[in-house]
């Protein structure tokens, strides 16, 4: 595809960055309500935690699939798709006259979601043909998500005390309308070579072995993990496991490419991924509930005190950045980041009724320090040890890895909350009593982020390339390494400039299936 006009270039990124832009709203803005939803809907714990599950266990199990299917059918129509899907979700979750209703249309924006971030940025890759072009703008777009984030909390809180917590689905109709109609006029159709062959049975497998482990997980607090029905989904989702391993392993276009796996810096990266993640949704989902229903503070006051965590999550990536394009590698800010998440889990497990406000902000920064430094580097530390045209699919493991441990955080943490306190009431006056298993437990997660962090392989950057992109210091230009271990400097400063939280999502198994994708991350 020959270069488009540059205005229309930029009125496509600004579309691919509204849709990014609205899921990292989404993200916080929906855990900041969440205890006023549960006053609205009469939910319990358990309900509050499918109302986030369902929709990041769906949007985990359906990145495959929304990126092979725009391939074969085309990007424009899928991205539009998508577009109406989760427009059309959150509006119906602002009029949802029910728990059930919610969460079922949270999963319908999960559908749409899933075709938005992997489509993204092959539409971007294919009107960007020059390679620095290309990476500027995916780092513009990535970017997107933190802002996204950062915005969550205090818009979430303004609109929830002026309309209610229905108004915080409302900001996206705008949006995906706009952005809808803007899709039809100016982006243009396009489609793989070689698209992926689609794996339907691989994806039900996916998809019901998610569904019975996070059912078992968060059901089983609220009901008896002893019951034989709980028993039984924890022994279904384990016995799925090598049923789905096997199928994978015999298909020549598998779903997920297990043989992958074989790079410890990509495994590292996944270990990563789902345990820092799955401390930021314990994270959202605690002092969400933390702070209104036991500190008794309004929606507004607790979305003001998480921006601290959002700023930190939004301005750290670029520091990251820098040690990576220093040292050449990507293991010294996941180990830092890794420690910091330590020292701020160790911090939340002490945290009670009269924490000092000071002190509160400390460690709600000192969590987004070390989330902005781990977050931004995975899927550099995925793409590390991986052969130059399966870049695109390490960082979508990753981007995967990073949405369903997101889910497990929410799912764990929640289920032990209910466990110790029955119910929001229980859990408001015995918060650090309820709430400490589930601290230790994501402190664990941490110690395996550092832990990983250290094994992560350095990243050799050609051509003195990482300089040029990364705008930091003078990057070592290195030979190249034997056969299949890269250099992997284009998608590793793709992602390592970017500031978005799970945004490379947007390169889910979509740019290794381009001829133009693939010099995009061999020769940046």
């Amino acid at each position: 595809m020959s270069e488009l006009d540059p205005k229309r270039r930029l009125v496509i990124l600004a579309v691919s960055c509204l849709s990014l832009f609205m899921i990292g709203v989404d993200d916080t803005i929906v855990s900041i309500a969440l205890p006023t939803i549960a006053r609205g809907l009469h939910a319990s714990v358990s309900g509050l935690q499918w109302i986030v599950d369902g929709y990041t266990m769906v949007l985990a199990s359906l990145l495959i699939f929304g990126g092979a299917t725009a391939d074969r059918f085309g990007r424009r129509r899928v991205f539009r798709i998508g577009l109406a899907i989760f427009t059309l979700g959150s509006a119906l979750c602002s009029v949802a006259p029910s728990l059930g209703w919610l969460i079922a249309f949270r999963v319908l924006q999960a559908v749409g979601g899933s075709m938005l971030n992997p489509v993204a940025v092959s539409i971007i890759s294919g009107v960007y043909v020059r390679p620095r072009a290309r990476a500027q703008a995916i780092s513009v777009w990535v970017g997107m998500y933190g802002l996204g984030m950062a915005t969550g909390p205090a818009l979430g809180g303004i609109l929830i005390a002026a309309v209610g917590w229905r108004g915080i689905f409302w900001v996206n109709i705008p949006i995906g309308l706009c952005a809808i109609a803007l899709t039809a006029r100016i982006i243009p159709e396009s489609r793989a070579e070689r698209p992926r062959r689609q794996d339907p049975f691989g994806q039900f497998l996916v998809i019901v072995m998610l569904a019975s482990l996070f059912w078992a997980i968060i059901e089983g607090a609220y009901t008896n993990w002893h019951a034989i029905a709980i028993r039984g989904l924890f022994i279904w989702a384990v016995a799925l496991l090598p049923v789905l391993i096997a199928w994978e392993l015999r298909r020549r276009e598998p779903l997920i490419e297990l043989r992958s796996f074989r790079s410890t810096s990509l495994s590292a990266a996944v270990v990563i991924a789902i345990c820092a993640f799955a401390d930021l949704g314990g994270f959202l989902f605690l002092t969400s509930i933390y702070l209104q229903n036991l500190r008794g503070l309004s929606v507004l006051d607790a979305g003001l005190h998480m921006l601290p965590t959002a700023v930190a999550m939004a301005l750290c990536p670029s520091a990251a950045a820098w040690l990576t394009a220093r040292t050449g590698s990507a293991r010294l800010p996941l180990v830092l980041g890794g420690l910091v998440l330590m020292l701020s889990m160790s911090e939340l497990s002490q945290l009670s009724a009269t924490t000092s406000t000071v002190r509160l902000l400390v460690t709600f920064g000192l969590f987004g320090v070390g989330m902005g430094l781990v977050n931004s580097q995975i899927s550099v530390a995925a793409v590390a040890g991986m052969p130059a045209g399966q870049a695109g699919l390490a960082s979508g493991i990753a981007s995967a890895s990073r949405q369903l441990g997101q889910a497990l955080g929410v799912a764990v943490a929640g289920s032990l909350l209910t466990a110790r306190a029955g119910s929001l009431a229980g859990a408001s006056a015995a918060f650090g009593m309820a709430t400490n298993p589930a601290w230790h437990l994501l402190f664990v997660g941490a110690c395996l982020v550092t832990a990983a962090g250290l094994v992560t392989r350095r990243a050799r950057p050609r051509h003195g390339v990482a300089r040029g992109f990364l705008g930091v210091g003078h990057a070592r230009s290195e030979r190249h390494a034997r056969t299949g271990e890269l250099p992997r400097a284009g998608a590793a400063a793709r992602e390592a400039s970017g500031s978005g939280l799970g945004a490379d999502s947007g390169s889910v198994f979509t740019f290794d299936h381009e001829e133009g994708a693939a010099d995009h991350a061999s020769q940046l």
